[in-house]
């Protein structure tokens, strides 16, 4: 069973834009970047789409210990922004796959103009149903997702499924908080109906019972509150960059923005980052470590 039809529509009312590649291109140049000539620095303040931006992802991607050997799985991966980021800095061959089929399009568009492609590439699909072999992957990888998936037991199994034995699942994403409901709209979700947060200490239930060990776990609450307040604040002041979130949102992202610093303020949300491990199995074949001492 995949996420319910009508939370899937819901979810792609929410993020879909039409011909987004065009409209992020067009905010782009009125920025005054040349569309042309575009590189990864260019992109960043639209592509990244979470949290602390391309921070968290370097942070998260060190503590998964990303080099050019991994193949990486991106569940969620928007407008490209992480997938790109991963293929740039550490050489690896990145595969990204979210629910919305604007964004893919506008990701595998990016992607192109700064000379990627041949290490990304982007596929529609729901994350609770992947379209992969079992195994076929080093790293899954997922940054701001699980908030809109609410059959997390299969997304987390499906992670499982696809990973190599011994591989890294690596998850920066915003959980339920201690202090109450969260307010909405949010940057995920206008409405309650397609929000849905788990507290920690589920989280990390969920993720043993896909079979997963959880190696580290980092509450970045903190860093995310700064951040989001400057942000928020920025707008507040000046009102919308030419480039930012709201080009993929539109003009509701100041209300969103100021939700979002409340949100963390109040401690209605909170922000983790984990790395996990699928268990791998002893090698049958493997020979027998020697050992000291007398027969």
């Amino acid at each position: 069973m995949s996420i319910p039809t009508q939370v899937n529509e819901a979810i792609q009312t929410h993020y879909a834009r039409s011909d987004l590649g065009s409209v992020i291109l067009a905010a782009l140049e009125k920025a005054g970047k040349d569309v042309d000539r575009l590189t990864l620095e260019d992109l960043a303040p639209v592509d990244e789409f979470h949290i602390r931006g391309r921070a968290a992802t370097l942070e998260l991607a060190r503590a998964a210990g990303l080099d050019a050997t991994k193949r990486v799985l991106d569940v969620g991966s928007g407008v490209g922004g992480t997938s790109r980021c991963l293929a740039k800095e550490f050489g690896c061959r990145v595969t990204g796959i979210d629910l919305t089929e604007e964004y893919c399009g506008a990701a595998a568009v990016l992607t192109a103009k700064i000379g990627l492609a041949d290490l990304v590439d982007y596929r529609q699909g729901d994350a609770t149903n992947l379209p992969f072999d079992d195994a076929s992957f080093d790293v899954v990888w997922t940054e701001h997702v699980a908030m809109n998936i609410p059959d997390k037991s299969r997304l987390y199994r499906e992670m499982h499924r696809v990973l190599k034995p011994g591989g890294t699942l690596a998850i920066y994403d915003i959980l339920a908080g201690p202090s109450g409901p969260v307010l909405f709209p949010v940057p995920w979700a206008r409405t309650p109906e397609t929000s849905f947060l788990v507290r920690p200490d589920e989280l990390r239930t969920l993720l043993e019972a896909a079979g997963f060990m959880v190696t580290s776990w980092s509450d970045t609450t903190d860093a995310a509150r700064a951040w989001f307040v400057s942000l928020a604040e920025k707008i507040r002041k000046e009102g919308l960059p030419p480039l930012g979130f709201h080009v993929l949102l539109g003009a509701d992202f100041q209300a969103m923005a100021q939700n979002q610093r409340r949100n963390l303020e109040e401690g209605r949300i909170v922000l983790a980052q984990v790395i996990a491990n699928k268990w791998a199995p002893p090698d049958p074949g493997a020979q027998p470590t020697p050992t000291s001492g007398r027969s």
